[in-house]
């Protein structure tokens, strides 16, 4: 079984190894994700769209936890799925689960793998996504609202930023106590200082890619932003 150790408290970031395809995840040892971030994400819909969703792919990672990202097309998932084939993935993954990412707005119809997760005690992680443009604050406290009422460990946000008022939007939100863990991030031009803007007002997830593939536009290395966040100061808004 692949480690549950995770705990996620605000002003307490950790950096996210997200991996991008199944051949980065079969080289992908142990020691090396140990030594580049504190958390590793897998996408379910990667896998599954490259015939490698089974549980023997990653039992090799024993020893760190393992955050599972089921994600549908609209938000940034690479192939086209059914409520029922995500639910199905959860399912699957709960076993190896520190954590699961569902989008907040396939929270509802995804009650039944949510239910599991409860009952499992595995934490679910509400994100939102939005890759055009950095959307009012209004809109994000809407998704953290639905998140809430799930009973979701985290929020979590990601927003295309297009000028520095974005990145200003972006770091506020964060910085806010909204009486849960709230993970923010940037894409773009602007979303390497983003993320350690973030991670300096407390952001509880901070992701960078392991492997030579980024999983999200603008993004680091793991080994990259864990060692400047290692270096930052917590910022008090």
């Amino acid at each position: 079984m692949v480690s549950r150790l995770l705990r996620f408290e605000s002003g307490r970031p950790q950096v996210v190894g997200s991996i991008g395809n199944a051949a980065v995840l079969r080289g992908t040892s142990l020691a090396a994700a140990l030594s580049e971030c504190d958390v590793v994400e897998i996408r379910l819909d990667v896998l599954a769209s490259e015939g490698a969703l089974d549980r023997s792919e990653w039992q090799h990672l024993a020893g760190i936890p393992i955050l599972f990202t089921a994600r549908c097309a609209s938000e940034g998932g690479v192939i086209q799925s059914t409520v029922n084939q995500r639910c199905a993935w959860v399912e699957m993954a709960l076993e190896d689960a520190a954590a699961i990412d569902i989008e907040v707005a396939n929270l509802a119809v995804m009650e039944s793998a949510v239910s599991l997760m409860k009952a499992r005690g595995v934490p679910l992680v509400a994100s939102f996504h939005d890759f055009s443009a950095t959307p009012p604050a209004a809109v994000w406290l809407e998704k953290l609202e639905l998140a809430r009422a799930s009973g979701a460990s985290v929020f979590k946000a990601a927003a295309r930023l297009h000028q520095p008022t974005d990145l200003e939007a972006l770091a506020s939100f964060q910085a806010l106590d909204h009486g849960m863990p709230v993970a923010m991030m940037g894409m773009g031009a602007m979303a390497p200082v983003s993320r350690l803007l973030c991670a300096q007002y407390g952001s509880v997830l901070n992701y960078g890619y392991l492997g030579n593939l980024p999983t999200a536009p603008g993004q680091w290395s793991a080994a990259r932003l864990k060692d400047a966040v290692a270096a930052l100061d917590p910022l008090v808004a």
